[in-house]
């Protein structure tokens, strides 16, 4: 095996664990992390990038975003305020001129990213994204048990879909007071 490949599936390992333990500790920020193991392990390895995309680590704090590019405007600031507490002590902590420009330039990539390529959404989105996705996982089993076949079954994915976005629309044009636009 090529040794990048080994260290990208290493590089994976290590990012898993640091995930996992941002999920107890809550000064670490497990998305970022997850999203790194997902990418180390896609070029390390098929066979762990499968593995890893199945677990429900990935599955309840990496699949949504990676999706929809998308996070409600608290989770964004959650994050943020996470990862600028942890470079902040770093800045501060260590004596090195480099290093603290370096973390300077990492906050502005961060905060840039966050911006301009993450898109903010309500809280009534993320709903209706939960919604849809509970909704494919559910069409996606009722499939397996009686065999339906693809086109059926991402029809009825669709309908569901669908319905979801159109009451999400209704509810967020029912608690616009009038003469507002939403």
């Amino acid at each position: 095996m090529n040794p990048l490949r080994i260290l990208y599936v290493v590089l994976g390992f290590l990012f898993v664990g640091l995930g996992a333990l941002g999920v107890f500790l809550p000064v670490l920020p497990t998305t970022p992390f997850l999203l790194l193991a997902a990418f180390f392990f896609s070029k390390g390895s098929g066979r762990f990038s499968r593995w890893f995309t199945s677990t429900n680590l990935y599955k309840d704090y990496a699949e949504s975003y990676l999706r929809h590019r998308s996070m409600t405007l608290s989770r964004k600031i959650k994050i943020l305020a996470l990862a600028t507490t942890m470079l902040a002590i770093s800045f501060f902590v260590v004596p090195l001129d480099a290093v603290k420009i370096f973390l300077v330039v990492v906050a502005a990539v961060m905060y840039y990213y966050f911006a301009r390529h993450i898109k903010t959404i309500t809280n009534e989105e993320w709903e209706a994204i939960k919604a849809e996705e509970e909704a494919l996982k559910a069409a996606q089993a009722q499939a397996a048990e009686e065999n339906i076949t693809l086109r059926e079954t991402a029809h009825e994915v669709l309908e569901i879909h669908e319905k979801a976005f159109e009451e999400a629309i209704e509810n967020v044009t029912l608690a616009t007071p009038q003469g507002e636009e939403a």
